[in-house]
């Protein structure tokens, strides 16, 4: 089963090289697309020297995480897809555990469950209170809604309408498969947050993700 790794990038010179690095090492039969959101430090050029391994898409203006991956689906090719961010906070190593239910046929969208022992109270509360709303909203059981790792198949993506720009596409991507009838499988990640310069996600992304999962259980995809 081939594999399509789906990573936006913004300004993430820091990390992409050891990012990089990690992925492809990684033995599992894949390919690696990078999607560039116009990143203003040197991104783009470390990129360059990858270009022979991987993938280089980019963005001639900054839209988003969720215009990133968007980007990045309309480009793979594999059976599957995950979607990896460039700042190291996720483990690439834990590609097969989370293809495991998928290859042996249990599952069809895996998402990757992280401790967030080490997180920011602020950023585990609205972790927390995301998932709790997802699960009284939409019926679910789920144990971390906001986590990177997502992985879905070829018949799911195919189906998806995904709209969102910016990191409200964490909960539209949800939203669409729990309303697509797909059931979610969850498995235990690596996870060591990142904090300080760099770091994109605030509590203040919290608000407009919210309001996404609401309307997006009012106004349902039609597929």
């Amino acid at each position: 089963m081939k594999l399509s790794v789906l990573i936006p990038v913004y300004n993430e010179e820091g990390t992409i090289d050891d990012l990089l690095s990690a992925v492809l090492a990684v033995e599992v039969d894949k390919e690696v697309i990078v999607v560039d959101d116009c990143s203003t430090d040197d991104s783009l050029q470390l990129l360059s020297k990858w270009q022979d391994q991987v993938r280089v898409l980019r963005h001639t203006v900054n839209r988003g995480k969720g215009a990133a991956v968007r980007t990045a689906l309309a480009a793979a090719t594999g059976d599957a897809v995950i979607i990896q961010d460039a700042d190291l906070e996720y483990d690439p190593n834990d590609y097969g555990r989370l293809m495991a239910p998928i290859e042996r046929g249990e599952a069809k969208v895996v998402y990757g469950v992280r401790s967030l022992a080490e997180q920011k109270p602020l950023m585990r509360f609205g972790n927390n209170v995301m998932t709790l709303a997802t699960n009284l909203l939409y019926g679910t059981r789920l144990k971390d809604v906001e986590t990177c790792y997502k992985v879905l198949t070829r018949e799911v993506v195919d189906r998806l309408d995904l709209q969102s720009e910016r990191f409200e596409l964490e909960t539209e991507l949800t939203a669409q498969i729990v309303q697509l009838g797909y059931e979610i499988h969850e498995e235990p990640i690596s996870y060591h947050p990142r904090y300080g310069e760099g770091k994109k996600l605030t509590p203040m992304d919290g608000l407009p993700t919210l309001w996404a999962l609401i309307r997006y259980r009012i106004k349902p995809i039609r597929r």
